[in-house]
């Protein structure tokens, strides 16, 4: 016993072995940086980084404006606010709104903000009519809304071939809203000759009807374009969820275009809200006599 003690005692002892542990890769795989790599590139190229920009002004355009603001209330049955010190109040409207019941529209009433016009899309282009517009035109003022027509112009196009399309289209009569030309993009062309062609438009239409059509355009198309060109026309302005105009003192404007969101009877889509800047007097007064 005492001998093999001894041996037991002199064997080697083994150490154990720590357990080896897999190094884990620091950061991400290349694919993964690929990926990422594209997604950035694609979301910071120009093409994106416009839309993204006008995205976030829009919606922090209409966030900032949420809360109590006298001269900015919300009026639930519309779903939107509308801007204070107006008495006038009407919709645009196109083939996107779908079929219209007008009498809906025209009973609409909160806090006495009422539907009193419509501007209707008539045309666009040289080849488009609105497929809508012959039935909005005729059962529209059935109900007592005042009426305008309007022509979605393209710069590309002859003003003046244009505005024979529309006249062939419409038939403005006593009592309606002065035609309207809704001029929004450039469409490629420089600035100048877009508006060549907007005045041979202008000049024709107001030759066969005997009134200057009334302009819309958003504001800052108007800023960059169309300011101190066609000051003789009556204008309306898009600019979005503000409680006020944000345009120079000295222009003078007449329609302002002040939601594109409002929930209307009627309607089975959004539609665009808008004011009259004046009274009900002063609005009779821009009517075709």
């Amino acid at each position: 016993m005492r001998a093999f003690a001894v041996k037991l005692e002199t064997l080697p002892v083994r150490k154990k072995r720590k357990p080896t542990r897999k190094k884990k890769s620091k950061g991400l795989s290349l694919q993964v940086k690929a990926v990422l790599i594209g997604l950035a590139l694609i979301l910071l190229s120009p093409f994106y980084y416009g839309y993204i920009l006008k995205f976030a002004a829009s919606t922090w355009g209409w966030v900032k404006n949420i809360g109590d603001d006298p001269d900015y209330p919300s009026y639930e049955s519309y779903d939107i606010r509308i801007p204070k010190k107006y008495s006038v109040h009407g919709i645009d409207v196109s083939y996107y709104q779908g079929k219209i019941d007008w009498q809906k529209v025209k009973s609409m009433n909160e806090n006495g903000v009422q539907i009193s016009f419509a501007f209707i899309k008539a045309t666009e282009g040289v080849m488009l009519v609105d497929r809508y517009f012959q039935r909005n035109w005729r059962e529209a003022p059935k109900v007592g809304i005042r009426c305008g027509a309007y022509h979605f112009f393209r710069p590309k196009k002859s003003g003046r071939w244009q505005a024979k399309f529309f006249l062939q289209t419409v038939d403005v009569e006593k009592g309606d809203l002065p035609p309207v030309v809704d001029i929004e993009e450039l469409n490629g062309v420089k600035a100048s000759k877009m508006r060549e062609e907007l005045k041979e438009y202008v000049r024709y239409i107001e030759n066969k009807t005997g009134v200057k059509p009334i302009i819309y355009t958003g504001l800052s198309f108007y800023n960059d374009y169309l300011r101190g060109y066609f000051d003789d026309c009556p204008l309306w302005i898009a600019h979005y969820y503000k409680a006020k105009l944000k345009i120079a003192a000295e222009t003078k404007w007449h329609f302002w275009q002040h939601s594109d969101k409002a929930r209307v009877n009627g309607i089975s889509h959004v539609v665009d809200f808008n004011v009259f800047n004046g009274d009900s007097t002063e609005f009779k007064k821009l009517l075709i006599r």
